[in-house]
């Protein structure tokens, strides 16, 4: 693996921490302002960038997954072939 493969995981992994972050910051929002607007909550809103918080995670996942399988191709290994333990 050679340094912009390595520093590409890197900044994959740290996007994916900060998308959880986000996550489980809004969740703790949505959960204040919930108990606290009652009904005046804007829960599609919430619900809707709950959505775009979750694609950014299926995203990391993704490319997490296309980076390891390039990564194994390089190295001369079928990415099915080898398991995790």
């Amino acid at each position: 693996m050679d340094n912009a493969e390595s520093e590409a995981r890197r900044a994959l992994a740290r996007l994916r921490r900060a998308a959880e972050k986000v996550e489980r910051e809004l969740a703790g929002v949505a959960g204040a302002l919930r108990h606290a607007e009652a009904e005046d909550f804007p829960a599609d809103r919430y619900d809707e960038i709950a959505a775009a918080v979750r694609l950014v995670l299926d995203f990391t996942e993704e490319e997490g997954d296309r980076l390891r399988e390039k990564i194994l191709h390089a190295g001369g290994l079928e990415p099915g072939r080898v398991r995790r333990s």
